[in-house]
């Protein structure tokens, strides 16, 4: 044994703007250091977490570069989130031919967790990577771990959105309680918990005392569609002269929640890189005339309100914004997984015994 507190210190691979590392850190884990290739990141992960930022393609990165920031604790975690563009429906479907790249970086993940032999590793993802066969080449690298992965719904455990996840545990601890994050429920937490006390703003206005609460400009047509939209209805529900020529093909009816209200007492839907435009989703805001708030989808992504996303007077870009945004792991998720491992090393600590099957 060797504390009655055991700390873990970790790393966080691809860690963006700091979703995952945050939430490791309100459980009590040491994020020493995030690695992420886009420079866009550095301010925000370093103004709201004491950890380093490393700004390196993680295909390109050694162990030896990561391996004095795994120090320091009694144990030592790699985490990360890959970019999941290359296992996503939306790219599997055609439209999105880029980054493929990215589909290396879930091996080069794996080549540092069997260089680094860390005691502990996390991995979280689309839900879609599990049917691919990288997936299994990184289940491959944890020869010598205790592995449990699973598909977590994220408005189960406190996350007020839809949004399903995969989220891999290894230890080379045991597997004691490692399954424990499939059995936390929390009561769904709904929009209206979650940004109702957010002062009100117009389409096109940005709050005077957070530049981050600003919503995008939308044209005549679109103001009519708003006002005509219902929370949680359709443009099924709009006069015919409002439709759009999508809705008027026979594809289009797959479509139903583009140009939607989100509802006050439900989650949200998932967040993703264009939720600030109300013809990408239902990104409508529940009662006001407008889509979503770039601050309003960081807080549905439960990064706190205060969470720094701009430094100075840097203007506010939209695109650039909802990328970090849609892209980042839910900071709750990452408080789960942390305590989730948090109390793995306790059981082990207070003597449990390892069990079940090693990779």
């Amino acid at each position: 044994m060797t504390s009655t507190n055991p700390t873990i210190s970790a790393v966080d691979l691809f860690c963006g703007v700091g979703g995952l590392t945050h939430g490791l850190v309100r459980s009590g884990v040491n994020v020493t250091a995030g690695v992420d290739l886009d420079p866009s990141c550095r301010y925000p992960y370093e103004a709201n977490n004491d950890a380093k930022f490393i700004e390196r393609d993680v295909n390109e990165l050694t162990a030896a570069e990561v391996l004095p920031h795994l120090s320091g604790g009694d144990y030592s975690l790699l985490a990360g989130c890959a970019p999941c563009q290359p296992f996503s429906s939306y790219s599997q479907s055609g439209r999105s031919k880029k980054r493929g790249k990215d589909w290396q970086l879930v091996s080069s993940f794996g080549d540092l967790v069997a260089e680094l032999q860390p005691d502990l590793v996390t991995m979280e993802n689309v839900a879609q990577l599990a049917s691919h066969s990288v997936f299994k080449r990184f289940l491959k690298s944890l020869k010598g771990y205790h592995v449990h992965w699973s598909v977590i719904e994220c408005a189960k455990i406190g996350v007020p959105q839809t949004r399903k996840r995969l989220v891999l545990l290894a230890s080379k601890l045991g597997d004691i309680g490692l399954d424990q994050i499939d059995q936390m429920t929390f009561p769904a937490r709904t929009v209206r918990e979650e940004i109702a006390d957010l002062p009100p703003i117009r389409a096109g206005e940005q709050h005077s005392d957070d530049p981050l609460h600003i919503a995008c400009t939308l044209s005549e047509m679109n103001m009519r569609r708003i006002r005509a939209s219902k929370p949680g209805g359709t443009w099924r529900d709009w006069d015919s002269e409002l439709l759009a020529a999508c809705h008027r093909k026979a594809s289009g009816a797959t479509y139903p929640s583009v140009y939607g209200r989100m509802e006050w007492d439900m989650p949200a839907p998932t967040m993703t890189t264009q939720c600030f435009g109300y013809g990408n989703g239902r990104f409508g805001h529940p009662e006001q005339d407008r889509a979503i708030s770039l601050r309003e989808a960081a807080m549905i992504q439960t990064f706190p309100r205060s969470y720094k996303f701009l430094q100075g007077d840097e203007k506010v870009r939209f695109s650039g914004l909802g990328r970090l945004i849609g892209n980042a792991v839910p900071v709750r998720l990452g408080e789960v997984i942390g305590e989730t491992l948090n109390q793995h090393v306790a059981a082990v600590e207070s003597g449990a015994s390892p069990s079940g099957r090693l990779f």
